[in-house]
């Protein structure tokens, strides 16, 4: 891999471990129901070029835009808003790929070998025990959140694999169509106080929620798909495995956290639970997931 392209993974990276943080303070000040309403308003203003119909496909479609976009993303910022920091909430992120895996065996049939239950026995072990970790442990239902919305994301990726000749960009900008007008309804329900939100909100509340549809959602899928299409998934996929861990380092420069050991360790099973769920076995083709960060 050229000294660019690892460039650009570091890039890709870098966006998301900083949109843990982003999220965190757009979810605080806005609320998590309306942050998340604004952020996919910023994606859908963008992405409306590709907002075309799919005949034959937008039931299927339809399903997605609400498990996704209304699910799994309000309750990754509903869980970033109770969190005391990031860095236990980043680990429980990754459990969507052993729930993805173990969901292709349920309801896909596919085969799942040795090495695919080793990882997933080994990454769930670990956001376990980051759960056990004091530090976590006074957020224990933030965790319980966000692993509830990586089920969420593990069932879309499943769905999504059914779909048949549809963009990465055409797929966003349904997923913000659909999420956009029901996380609206929703906070207007469920939440208080919009307007004096959006009055008080200084430009850099404002930029949290744009920073998450340009930076997390556009700029890094579109690097991840450039490196997806250039090289094996067996390669790219670990690369992607560095957000947590830099999520866990800004949290303790920003919000002055102090992970113990459980936390560390519980961070090296999941990713390396991850790891060994990806790893290419005997020429095996490795489990093409989808890549999709909050």
């Amino acid at each position: 891999m050229p000294l660019k392209d690892w460039g650009l993974a570091l890039l890709a990276n870098t966006a998301w471990a900083l949109n843990y943080i982003a999220g965190k303070e757009g979810a605080d000040h806005f609320s998590p129901l309306m942050f998340t309403a604004l952020r996919f308003t910023v994606v859908l203003l963008l992405l409306l070029p590709f907002l075309k119909p799919v005949p034959g496909q937008m039931m299927q479609i339809f399903k997605i835009g609400l498990i996704l976009g209304v699910g799994h993303f309000s309750m990754i910022f509903l869980g970033l808003s109770m969190a005391g920091g990031v860095g236990g909430v980043a680990i429980a992120t990754q459990l969507y790929v052993p729930f993805a895996t173990l969901m292709a065996w349920l309801w896909l049939g596919e085969f799942m070998s040795v090495q695919r239950w080793l990882g997933t026995g080994l990454a769930i072990a670990g956001v376990v025990l980051v759960g056990f970790d004091p530090e976590v442990l006074q957020y224990w239902q933030a965790l319980l959140l966000i692993s509830l919305a990586g089920l969420f994301l593990a069932i879309a990726t499943i769905w999504m694999k059914g779909l048949k000749g549809v963009g990465i960009w055409q797929l966003q900008a349904w997923i913000a169509c659909i999420a956009t007008p029901s996380l609206w309804l929703l906070s207007l329900i469920f939440e208080s106080d919009h307007l004096l939100r959006l009055q008080t909100a200084a430009w850099s509340d404002w930029l949290a929620p744009v920073y998450s549809a340009l930076g997390a959602t556009l700029t890094g899928h579109a690097i991840v798909y450039y490196l997806v299409q250039r090289y094996p998934v067996s390669l790219t996929t670990p690369l992607m495995m560095l957000s947590p861990i830099m999520a866990i380092f800004l949290g303790i420069w920003i919000y002055g956290e102090a992970p113990g050991w459980k936390l560390w360790v519980g961070a090296l099973l999941t990713l390396g639970g991850i790891g060994v769920i990806h790893m290419r076995l005997r020429g095996r083709r490795p489990m093409p997931d989808k890549l999709i960060e909050p």
